[in-house]
């Protein structure tokens, strides 16, 4: 069989251009096109995953922030001292967050969260049902830090069988050399001997207190003694009386008790204090008046000792001063017997440690050493120093919000979402009909991965679903429309140009896809920066926004794309039906190119000018 001549002359067959497009190229884009079912059961099984993770967490609602839920948020801002600005760093930051961990638990508080935001700023977010006074009070005050000398201890509780009298410790030791040793658990030690009744317990006491290793460094009985020593003897006793009254009186098993234990106990007085001893019973003390100050720490470290195989230890140095007082304090103790060879480290009235020493350590340095693991001995040296540091913290905000108007603002968020959400769908099905079936269910399937992931963040970390965050994933709603009306109206688009759906789809993805990727970039990136650079509730804007900004790349590339592959396969969009929202006829299509035949030319020879 012969070419027809306009073949052999070298004139072209054209071809219809969405043959050529439809062709997918070699090893790219052909399995995403015949196979879309790969990229829906994908994302499909990423819901279920996420969704069954959520349920057996047993968190099946996202956390409510304090705007919502109701409480007390406090923020507040790092100040150094004078000349001191690189105080403000990540480890003073943490060290201060740890220690207001403890005060708010210390108040029976259950799920407050208290965070760095930025380089100087802690928020404290405090829910519904504290007394929002006292936890303003205790987490915007200066840490106090003593070692004082014990008195007195006892396992706490109904259950105790305790008694004051000397508590079984670890054994120690001491050397002047660079580094002296107190070998002590790494928390209270308790007492192992059985208590007979209440009036041994009381003698007992007051045994200990007429033996105080320190009595004569009080100021306030020293000032006494040299004005009228039978006053002074009357002071003592009342004194006595009293400590032994509230020591007897004292619950640390109670959280309300142990907030309270030693309220408006001088340094230089005696006082009482609750602390937990290796086993996680409470215990509470009988202790001297303060003998060294936080602020006589120089520097604590947690350091593994692999020279003398004591593991995990804590190192103190002292300040000049402090080295004295610390060197005298160890001497007297050294000389009692357990528990009154003991000292307390005692912050915000809370003993944090209470180790035992034989002889006097006059070294300037320190080493206390236990059944410390990493982590206790980080904890312990971080207390140590927070008694050091040359920060105080100042309130920039207090926002106080009832559970009643928390209720309001949520629904009234909810509200919002829900008339925004609306607003977008009649739109989509005024304009796209058909289409606006595909755009629902993305916007379905976004909304299911943003409930999920939220719920499963609050447990995992600590993300709180406040106000503004609201606002963030409504103002998504948007966004996520936005990225469907981009790759709609590319395919539409392609319609105009003759297409027929099918290849239109597949040529309008490319094109789309980078208008889409560019504008989720540039939401991404701004909320981002607004992350970073903003302090408190705005961040669960950014953060809302950042997050869904992600999803909805998630659910066009693995959910919409393929959806609308699937779909202009069926007869109903393929047609161009009126009601598909792919109308050739409404959206002004030109007409399919259609192959012909192009005329014969004449043979070579000279061109007649008038038929030119």
């Amino acid at each position: 069989m012969s070419w027809p001549p306009a073949r052999r002359s070298g004139a072209r067959r054209p071809e219809r251009e969405y043959e050529k497009v439809a062709a997918p190229k070699k090893g790219r884009s052909a399995s995403a096109q015949s196979k879309p079912w790969r990229s829906l059961a994908l994302i499909l099984i990423a819901i279920v995953a996420l969704t069954g993770g959520m349920f057996l967490s047993g968190h099946t609602t996202p956390r409510l922030g304090i705007d919502l839920a109701g409480g007390t948020s406090i923020t507040l801002r790092a100040v150094p001292e004078a000349g001191q600005e690189s105080a403000i760093n990540k480890t003073n930051m943490d060290t201060a967050v740890d220690i207001m961990n403890r005060r708010v638990n210390g108040l029976g508080v259950s799920e407050a969260e208290v965070q760095t935001q930025g380089e100087r700023n802690i928020i404290v977010n405090i829910p519904k049902g504290t007394n929002s006074e006292e936890a303003q009070k205790q987490v915007g005050t200066t840490a106090k830090l003593y070692f004082r000398p014990v008195i007195a201890t006892e396992v706490s509780g109904a259950a105790a069988t305790a008694s004051p009298s000397p508590s079984a410790s670890s054994s120690a030791s001491g050397s002047d050399k660079a580094t002296d040793k107190a070998t002590s658990s790494s928390s209270p030690s308790s007492s192992t001997t059985p208590s007979a009744t209440s009036t041994s317990q009381g003698r007992a006491l007051t045994d200990a207190l007429k033996a105080d290793p320190t009595p004569s460094t009080s100021a306030s009985a020293s000032a006494s003694a040299s004005a009228s020593p039978s006053a002074s003897s009357s002071d003592s006793s009342a004194a006595a009386t009293k400590l032994e009254a509230q020591y007897a009186a004292l619950d640390c098993t109670d959280a309300t008790a142990r907030a309270k234990a030693g309220d408006g106990a001088k340094p230089a007085d005696s006082t009482v204090a609750c602390g937990q001893n290796s086993q996680g019973q409470w215990q509470k003390y009988v202790l001297g008046p303060a003998e060294v100050d936080g602020t006589d720490v120089d520097e604590a470290k947690a350091v593994l000792n692999t020279t003398t195989g004591a593991g995990w230890t804590v190192t103190m140095d002292f300040t000049d001063g402090g080295a004295k007082k610390f060197g005298d304090i160890t001497g007297k103790l050294a000389q009692n017997q357990s528990p009154q060879n003991q000292f307390a480290i005692v912050l915000d009235g809370d003993v944090v440690s209470d180790p035992s020493v034989s002889q006097a350590l006059t070294g300037g340095s320190a080493e206390i050493s236990g059944n410390f693991n990493q982590e206790s001995a980080q904890s312990l040296a971080n207390m140590l120093s927070y008694g050091a540091l040359p920060l105080t913290f100042k309130e920039d905000s207090v926002t106080t919000v009832t559970a009643a108007l928390g209720g309001e603002q949520l629904k009234a968020g909810l509200i919002a979402g829900a008339i925004g959400l609306a607003l977008v769908v009649i739109y989509l099905v005024a304009y796209y009909r058909g289409l606006a079936l595909i755009a629902v269910a993305s916007l379905l399937i976004s909304a299911a991965l943003t409930y999920v992931i939220m719920a499963l963040l609050g447990p995992g970390i600590g993300f709180a679903l406040n106000l503004p965050a609201v606002c963030g994933a409504i103002v998504a709603i948007g966004i996520t429309a936005d990225s469907f009306i981009v790759y709609f109206e590319r395919v539409r688009d392609e319609i105009r140009e003759g297409r027929t759906l099918r290849p239109a789809v597949e040529r309008a993805w490319p094109r789309a896809r980078r208008t889409i990727l560019v504008s989720d970039f540039v939401s991404f990136l701004a909320a981002a920066v607004l992350f970073i650079v903003t302090v408190g509730k705005v961040q669960g804007f950014a953060f809302t926004l950042g997050l869904t900004t992600l999803l909805d790349v998630v659910v066009v590339f693995l959910f919409t794309k393929p959806l609308l592959t699937l779909v202009a396969r069926s007869k109903f969009f393929s047609s161009g039906h009126s009601w598909s929202g792919l109308d050739p006829k409404r959206l002004g299509a030109k007409p399919p190119l259609r192959r012909t035949r192009r005329p014969v030319q004449p043979a070579a020879g000279p061109v007649d000018p008038k038929e030119a």
